[in-house]
């Protein structure tokens, strides 16, 4: 009996998710009167708008990736080796990108670094940019952080920085050398969910001014009708993608270590 109803229940879950998302590809396949087509979709992926803000998105998700490790990594491989009493504090601030709304984060930055300001960083592109992919990184906070932590929680540490240190390495030695490779999957993972984030969001992008995916989706969502079902389409797939590589490098990592 227990059996029927967690079939039922996994039934019930299938139907709700891929239901709308079946409805929605369904759609998108109707520009052409009377037959199927990807139209849509080629309109879409030719139209310059949509290759420009795609390649701006994956340009700031590959920055916001790599400065998200390298800000996330030190620090909380330093609070597991030498502050272990302040991961409570450090835990409830990495959780706080899910409490504050991203239109606070980003009005907060607009009134801090304008023009007027001691640090003018919206007064040009790369400092917009700039401000872009640190609004990207504390979105991804969370994320990135118990990724990380979940890694460091898998090795011993203190073992590994020992016995490095006895070889002589430095600090940098060893983050670079010994804790990275041992929590690549880790990091791995936040950095695709990272990817995720960033190439979905709309408020930091369009308060910021930039030509990024996510205005640009609300953007032909507000004018056309078959184009945004096939967008959100290709914005579905883009994310399960990267789910499923996370999936795939975890996978092949554990492959390794049973193969060891």
């Amino acid at each position: 009996m227990t059996r029927i109803w967690s079939w039922l229940a996994l039934a019930f879950g299938l139907i709700y998710f891929f239901l709308p998302l079946i409805g929605t590809l369904e759609f998108s396949l109707r520009m052409r009167r009377g037959e199927y087509s990807f139209d849509a979709y080629r309109v879409v992926l030719g139209d310059p708008r949509f290759q420009q803000t795609f390649g701006f998105s994956v340009m700031m998700a590959l920055l916001t990736i790599v400065f998200g490790v390298l800000l996330v990594v030190p620090t909380a491989y330093w609070v597991r080796l030498k502050l272990p009493r302040m991961r409570p504090l450090l835990e409830f601030v990495t959780l706080l990108p899910l409490v504050i709304p991203p239109i606070v984060i980003v009005f907060g930055y607009i009134r801090i670094y304008n023009t007027s300001s001691f640090l003018p960083l919206t007064g040009s592109v790369f400092g917009t940019n700039l401000l872009l992919v640190f609004g990207y990184a504390t979105l991804s906070l969370p994320y990135m952080y118990r990724a990380v932590d979940t890694g460091l929680r898998t090795i011993d540490i203190a073992t590994l920085t020992e016995a490095a240190q006895s070889l002589g390495a430095g600090w940098t030695t060893i983050l670079a050398k010994v804790i990275l490779p041992n929590v690549l999957v880790a990091v791995l993972s936040g950095a695709f969910l990272t990817f995720a984030i960033v190439i979905g969001e709309f408020v930091l992008a369009a308060l910021l001014n930039r030509p990024a995916f996510g205005p640009y989706l609300q953007l032909i969502g507000a004018n056309r009708a078959y184009e945004p079902a096939a967008l959100a389409v290709i914005s579905f797939g883009i994310t399960w993608a990267c789910m499923g590589l996370i999936q795939l490098v975890t996978r092949f990592s554990k492959h390794n270590k049973a193969a060891r």
